[in-house]
């Protein structure tokens, strides 16, 4: 039996939600599977990932072959670094502590790029934010002036023509 490590799509119409999940190669993409892996939402931006580390190592491990997309989740969280590094384990090249700290270094310089990279999209969102707060306020201030204006225009004149105007008709009478 083949097994492959996989995406299954859960969601609605244009709001995908993925499961990676370890399944026989022969069975539907959305059908049976051997064990659930991790979530995967293209959604949210960055994209959310959870994922079982150690259990899509084991998988690894046993033979699992991983998809074009799943390979490149599996990679962004680590996976098959880690997988890499036990292998040498495994071998004798380094030792368990040795590999553990690598993918502890890994995984905390990973998790400052995704942090760093939240926090320029919340500045970001922030400055877009405080820009269209200044544009309306100026629109606002422009709009005010010209109601005050016409207000003004308005008054004025009435006030004056009304006097002009009966002098006139008394004139256009006599």
């Amino acid at each position: 039996m083949s097994v492959k490590i996989r995406l299954q799509r859960h969601g609605k119409k244009g709001k995908p939600f993925y499961w990676v999940v370890a399944a026989d190669a022969r069975a539907k993409r959305d059908g049976k599977f051997l064990e659930k892996i991790g979530t995967y939402n293209p959604n949210t931006n960055p994209a959310t990932i959870d994922l079982n580390v150690d259990v899509a190592v084991n998988w690894l491990f046993n033979g699992a072959q991983p998809t074009d997309t799943a390979r490149a989740i599996l990679s962004y969280k680590g996976v098959l670094l880690k997988h890499h590094l036990e292998t040498g384990v495994r071998k004798g090249a380094l030792t368990a502590e040795q590999a553990e700290a690598k993918f502890t270094a890994w995984m905390d310089e990973k998790s400052n790029k995704v942090g760093a990279k939240v926090t320029g999209l919340a500045d970001n969102k922030a400055a877009a934010r405080a820009k269209a707060l200044e544009l309306e306020k100026e629109v606002n201030a422009k709009r005010a002036a010209a109601i005050a204006a016409a207000k003004v225009v308005a008054e004025t004149p009435a006030t004056e023509e009304a006097p002009a105007t009966e002098e006139t008709t008394e004139e256009t009478e006599a």
